[in-house]
């Protein structure tokens, strides 16, 4: 029981991580915020193998750590670091405030939507599975509410993050391949747009995503 108290806690953490990633100043600082938030997901990985008996969790962990935690976070940290738009300030389209706002609101949302799930597997870690669902839309709403085109990647790498750790609570004896699959996404999938990221700056020196709207047509 104290596993599954401490899987929720490292969840709930994540949640502070995410506000962190979005609401950071300049792309290294998002970076390194990212980086810490996957390090207490590969912890989340660890106690809820523990508890599990999960050997597929353990390898899923030992691959987190190497691509979330170190490559991922350096790749965006090495793409990202000399990138810079004063022009833009923070590239939100909501203040902080209302940013921490509509976060609580999307978690107890998601906490009254896993209430009513009846999945025995489920009902020690429903505040983990909340709080999992909450995250994917956090970096959908960082998707949506960022104008800087950095901040954007950073959202699709919350989202990656939230469903890695919902399949991980729902189906922790999940094949290895699942794992090798995500973290082959994740990293080629960052590695991808941050080549897009510094190859838009360089056309429009700047990064902010209105001006992409210059392409139409």
């Amino acid at each position: 029981m104290f596993d599954f108290q401490l899987i929720n806690g490292l969840a709930g953490l994540l949640i502070v991580t995410s506000l962190l990633v979005i609401l950071s100043r300049g792309p290294a600082n998002s970076a390194r915020f990212y980086a810490l938030q996957s390090f207490i997901l590969v912890l989340t990985f660890l106690a809820l193998a523990k508890e599990t008996g999960s050997r597929e969790l353990y390898l899923w962990s030992a691959s987190a750590f190497v691509t979330k935690v170190i490559l991922v976070p350096a790749i965006m940290y090495r793409a990202f670091s000399k990138l810079d738009d004063p022009r833009l300030g923070s590239g939100e389209t909501m203040s902080p405030a209302v940013s921490v706002i509509l976060a609580a609101g999307v978690v107890i949302l998601c906490f009254w939507v896993v209430s009513g799930v009846a999945l025995p597997a489920a009902e020690a870690i429903k505040p983990a599975l909340a709080v999992s669902l909450a995250h994917f839309f956090l970096g959908l709403a960082c998707i949506v509410t960022q104008r800087n085109i950095l901040k954007q990647v950073f959202g699709y790498c919350l989202m990656e993050n939230g469903s890695h750790l919902t399949l991980a609570l729902l189906a922790a004896k999940a094949p290895e391949l699942v794992e090798v699959g995500i973290a082959t996404d994740a990293i080629f999938a960052v590695a991808i747009m941050a080549m897009l990221g510094t190859r838009i700056f360089l056309t429009f020196h700047s990064l902010d995503a209105r001006k992409l709207t210059t392409l139409k047509g």
